[in-house]
């Protein structure tokens, strides 16, 4: 199995301990709440937390696996030269706000690494700076795309499950 696909499948178990540890976190303050009048006042922000990464390193996941909506309807009905000059043009501008949220991530970072959140007392670094990975792999695998497109490396339509940066 080669590295990159040993660090999506790390990324994925990543993510059933993120949605496993929400879901446990959730329930049990719920029980704890209706049927004993108390709670784990952690849990709470924790889940919002790990709901947070959750989102941004799904989006990570399904980038590789082309699945992210799309609207098609275009591309899908015009030759092949003319359609891979859209998918460069697309991926460019996936890029292109990838870069914007990167560079706007790291401007706020010493802003967000001064915000302490209330009950874990941890610094809102930790919650916000998971866009750093997400728009630089995003932003990565868009630019191989568009490379790729560009180039004639990558021909036609991706399909939805398939990954097309391997």
């Amino acid at each position: 199995m080669r590295l990159i696909d040993l660090f999506f499948k790390a990324l994925e178990w990543l993510l059933v301990f993120l949605l496993a540890g929400m879901t446990v976190m959730v329930f049990a303050n719920v029980v704890l709440r209706y049927g004993f009048g108390s709670g784990i006042d952690v849990s709470e922000e924790l889940s919002r937390f790990f709901f947070v990464w959750l989102i941004f390193l799904g989006a990570i996941v399904a980038m590789r696996h082309n699945m992210h909506m799309g609207f098609d309807l275009v591309v899908s009905t015009v030759s092949e030269p003319v359609r891979r000059v859209l998918l460069t043009l697309a991926n460019g501008a996936v890029l292109a706000v990838c870069l914007m949220i990167l560079i706007g991530t790291l401007q706020q970072f010493h802003v967000n690494a001064t915000n302490i959140a209330p009950v874990t007392r941890m610094s809102m670094a930790w919650v916000f700076g998971v866009l750093i990975p997400m728009s630089s792999l995003i932003g990565l695998m868009a630019g191989l795309r568009m490379l790729g497109y560009a180039t004639g490396c990558l021909k036609g339509m991706p399909q939805n499950g398939r990954s097309v940066v391997e």
